[in-house]
């Protein structure tokens, strides 16, 4: 092989990329990027609302012993032992003004840590987490729900219904919340 010079040395590499470039693939075109919303959809009674997902610690099965505290509303259940700490039971749906959960194997205790409070909400069922696009997003407001409309500002479509989001973190920031005792 005989030596070349850096002025052949830069015209062969200039015609392998010229090659190079004359046969490459094309690219993919760039794709918009989807922003998703996460939530956890949760049922009380007949109704499906979604909680975000980053307001909700854990989810627990319903305590064997949970254990009842006096002068306290009915919506309390009582408090659980759960890995050491006590974790005060809330029947959201009885809260809420609804009928109480019934204790069974569907339901679930959804765990709330916000600003120095540990709760679980007792909820009817857990249906899953779900990605929501942030396109489908739609305002939202429940006309004469109670105290429900205060934790509802929006809503997302699943499975053909509008399903609001409940804000676990404003729920724990209400006084009504806080106001345990009778």
């Amino acid at each position: 092989m005989t030596a070349k010079s850096p002025h052949e040395l830069i015209q062969l590499l200039s015609e392998i990329e010229q090659r190079s470039l004359a046969r490459q693939a094309a690219l993919p075109e760039l794709e918009e990027a989807h922003q998703y919303w996460e939530g956890m959809i949760f049922s009380l009674g007949e109704m499906r609302l979604i909680a975000p997902l980053n307001e909700v610690a854990e989810i627990l099965h319903f305590p064997s012993d949970v254990t009842f505290v006096p002068g306290t509303h009915a919506w309390v259940k009582g408090v659980a032992n759960v890995r050491g700490s006590l974790l005060p039971i809330i029947d959201l749906q009885l809260f809420l003004g609804g009928k109480p959960v019934m204790t069974g194997r569907e339901c679930r205790v959804l765990v709330v840590k916000h600003q120095g409070l540990f709760s679980g909400l007792l909820v009817k069922s857990v249906l899953g987490m779900r990605h929501f696009s942030q396109e489908n997003q739609l305002d939202y407001s429940i006309s004469g729900g109670g105290l429900l409309e205060k934790f509802v500002k929006t809503a997302f479509e699943y499975e053909g219904e509008k399903c609001p989001v409940f804000s676990m973190f404003a729920l724990a920031e209400s006084t009504e919340f806080q106001m345990a005792a009778l």
